[in-house]
């Protein structure tokens, strides 16, 4: 380790001895990073977005009139809704008359929704549930179902287009990534002169060797469709300038918290492929969750007003961000617990007290994020715009209590829209250092590690946009946002093909916190929003919310339906799963399959 810092040590003694050089350097490479940011991003938000995901098929029913419809999901609404996932147009039919849901082993059951018709299965009526299996006749409202598998046309079809949707090779945005990384780190360099330490290069070679031993271990075991990590690794790299720049002491601390954060990414990533065994962990991430923050509330040490961190010597921790995985983790669902209103009721007490300890500790910014989450969860589980008006015109009466006893809360809402008025007091003296910061870097920047915003209080966190603005330009500033975003699309347009309803509600939720935290952090920084005090997702100085980042990645993740892109898919094409289905299929069914597959040759 000596004889390295020796040899950095001669290296920035040389760049110091000829500063003419830096300065070329530094003035050429701003105008390289933007086309590098453009050919690293083109290639992952084109694959995010542009993939069309045709539907994963797990069987078919069969209508009376010789049709079928394709089940494309692990959980279906049967109905007569033009919402419902099989939708059977006869008046007999309830609006939602039953849900056919598969298991994890690959085994079905039917439940009866409250039907005004009746659901039998076999002749057998269904009060609650029952099992369903190959060949097997529901009748729902007078109307006979027969559960088959698909023929081996459909499944080769199938399979066929799944395979012309496989995601491009990503290996060309990781080499540009590694370019970048280097070029960043030379910057820095040049930037910091003779107070450069070794650790600067130390930290981009150690995230450059960890984002292609990742490739290449996930690449060994098959796995496609590293859209969402480039964009991932893209963010750390820029949070890594980010924290050279404003504190060279935390550099190592911010690679280990990626290197965490990655970690805690492919943890629950593997947890999300077992949904029974997500069922049982849901309780004590609920138990996790209040916890945390009870702890805190406890515990906790106050900084900029807000009693959310716990500092043990030197290290220092914020359970909030931790804690917004394991209250997502627990508030989704999947459909079968969906038909509880009681699952909906404990949701609504998880809220309460995760907001309720947020209020005590002041972290208001952390308790909007929240809120807004559970308003995305409470609405994909329940589908009822009027119970949540009602919560939402709770909320701002218990907002307006916090007011009265809390009056000071009041003082960020007051420099909001005038902080050129007051440009030297409060929120409003960041916020205005913050717009000039950014004014001044233009489109290109003044080049990493040259600008002045760190200086300020918060500059590498609450205010790190504006930091961006100042030394990476508005260009790469913009693009650090809309990745964002483009992995909150990509959620909603993957849920149109989701396998259950677990998988649906933990991405939509994990998507709109990601960008509900990005509008509050970037729009905070500009004046056009009250300054809350969240950080930027994957860019801003800081550990917790570094793992927070890389932990609510996996939920996103868990939605790629593409084949071996996920690691949600722990069962391979349909094909795989179609024969398992066969070969469970009891032999006196044998004869109701010809006669049906006969029966559909001659129609």
């Amino acid at each position: 380790m000596e004889s390295v810092q020796q040899a950095f040590s001669a290296l920035t003694a040389a760049l110091a001895a000829h500063p003419q050089v830096c300065l070329w350097y530094s003035a050429a490479v701003r105008f390289v990073f933007p086309v590098l940011a453009a050919l690293i991003l083109t290639r992952a938000v084109r694959g995010l977005l542009n993939i069309p995901h045709t539907p994963e098929t797990w069987g078919q029913l069969s209508l009376p009139n010789g049709a079928s419809i394709t089940l494309t999901h692990w959980e279906n609404i049967i109905g007569r809704s033009g919402t419902a996932d099989v939708r059977l147009a006869y008046p007999s039919v309830s609006r939602q008359h039953a849900a056919l849901c598969r298991g994890e082993t690959g085994e079905w059951t039917l439940y009866d929704l409250g039907s005004k018709g009746g659901t039998s299965v076999n002749g057998r009526p269904v009060s609650g549930s029952a099992p369903v299996k190959l060949g097997d006749t529901m009748i729902l409202g007078g109307v006979p179902l027969i559960f088959l598998p698909q023929t081996v046309e459909e499944r080769e079809k199938l399979e066929a287009m799944r395979r012309a949707e496989r995601p491009a090779a990503v290996w060309p945005s990781f080499l540009w990534l590694t370019v970048f990384q280097v070029l960043t780190c030379l910057q820095l360099i040049a930037a910091a002169g003779t107070e450069a330490s070794c650790a600067l290069p130390l930290t981009f070679l150690g995230l450059t060797a960890v984002m292609w031993i990742y490739y290449g271990v996930l690449r060994a075991t098959r796995c496609v469709g590293f859209e969402m990590e480039t964009i991932a690794f893209f963010l750390s790299t820029l949070s890594l300038a980010v924290t050279a720049s404003s504190a060279p002491g935390s550099l190592v601390k911010q690679f280990a918290a990626i290197v965490l954060g990655l970690g805690l990414f492919v943890a629950a990533g593997l947890c999300l492929r077992d949904l029974n065994r997500v069922k049982r962990l849901r309780w004590m991430a609920a138990a996790a969750a209040i916890g945390l923050l009870a702890v805190t509330l406890v515990l906790g040490s106050r900084v900029f007003g807000a009693k959310n961190w716990i500092i043990l010597g030197p290290l220092s921790f914020q359970p909030s961000e931790i804690a917004k995985l394991c209250y997502i983790f627990a508030g989704s669902a999947t459909l079968e617990r969906l038909f509880r209103r009681r699952n909906l009721a404990l949701f609504i007490v998880l809220t309460g007290a995760c907001i309720g300890c947020l209020g005590l500790m002041s972290d208001f910014g952390t308790a909007a994020v929240f809120f807004v989450t559970f308003l995305v969860i409470a609405y994909l589980r329940s589908g009822d715009f009027a119970t949540l008006s009602l919560i939402c015109g709770g909320a701002v009466f218990g907002a307006g209590i916090i007011m009265k006893f809390k009056p000071y809360i009041l003082s960020r809402f007051a420099s909001w829209g005038h902080a050129w008025e007051n440009a030297s007091v409060g929120a409003a003296y960041q916020q205005t250092r913050t717009m000039s910061a950014a004014a001044s870097g233009g489109l290109v920047g003044m080049g990493a590690g040259n600008g002045w915003l760190h200086r300020i209080p918060a500059g590498d966190t609450d205010l790190v946009f504006g930091m961006l603005c100042e030394e990476w330009g508005l260009v790469i500033a913009v693009m650090a946002v809309l990745s964002v975003a483009v992995l909150a699309v990509f959620a909603v347009r993957a849920c149109r093909v989701g396998r259950s309803s677990y998988y649906i509600i933990a991405a939509c939720a994990a998507g709109s916190l990601l960008v509900f935290q990005t509008c509050l952090n970037v729009f905070g920084s500009v004046d056009l929003l009250p300054l809350t005090g969240v950080t930027l997702p994957f860019v801003s100085n800081g550990g917790s919310a570094m793992m927070s980042a890389w932990g609510l990645l996996a939920f996103l993740k868990a939605t790629d339906t593409r084949e071996n892109a996920s690691f949600a898919i722990r069962r391979g094409p349909a094909r795989a799963v179609t024969e398992e289905a066969r070969r469970r299929t009891e032999p006196v069914r044998e004869d109701e399959f010809r006669r049906e597959e006969d029966r559909r040759e001659e129609g």
